[in-house]
């Protein structure tokens, strides 16, 4: 099963990827997948994402993400919902072009205030997309996100529960891609 990370953060190297990268590690552990998941971080291709075409390196961005098995879709939140940044990204899809992948949504946030922003705003927009969305989604405060790019015990004891409590829910029959 391939695993994709999917981060809507437009500064490289955020905590938004530090978590959605170990939530990915930690899903795919307890799925008994090895190897690292591949990561999309949209900071790099935001200068890109309104050019007419898509231009190449969009365009591959975009055949990773259509093409993931399981596919986390992280962004801090903002404005209490996801980046605009995201936003145009997942736009460029047509509709149903996730039917098949399973995407787990996961929000940073500063206040737990946010916390249901995840269920409420990205999971809908997956579902518009086709993936199928095994609940909960996540919700991470940003104070339990190292800042130095490792995973902390923090952070390790928000996502291993939740990691057991999804992959259950991965493991069962998706719907085809051809189904949809």
């Amino acid at each position: 099963m391939s695993v994709t990370v999917l981060v809507g953060n437009p500064r490289p190297g955020s905590r938004t990827a530090t978590a959605a990268l170990a939530a990915a590690r930690h899903v795919a552990s307890a799925l008994g997948l090895p190897g690292d998941p591949d990561l999309v971080d949209l900071a790099a291709l935001a200068p890109s994402l309104l050019l007419p075409g898509p231009p190449p390196e969009v365009a591959e961005a975009l055949e990773r993400v259509t093409g993931a098995e399981l596919l986390v879709v992280a962004s801090p939140t903002y404005k209490a919902t996801y980046t605009g940044l995201l936003k145009v990204f997942l736009d460029l899809l047509p509709g149903g072009a996730l039917s098949g992948v399973t995407a787990l949504p996961l929000l940073v946030m500063g206040s737990p205030a946010h916390t249901l922003a995840v269920e409420v705003h990205l999971r809908p927009l997956l579902v518009e997309l086709g993936a199928h969305v095994p609940s909960p989604g996540l919700a991470v405060l940003q104070d339990t996100v190292p800042r130095d790019g490792a995973s902390g015990p923090d952070l390790d004891a928000v996502l291993a529960p939740w990691a057991e409590r999804v992959a259950p829910q991965i493991r069962s029959p998706r719907r085809s891609r051809a189904a949809v």
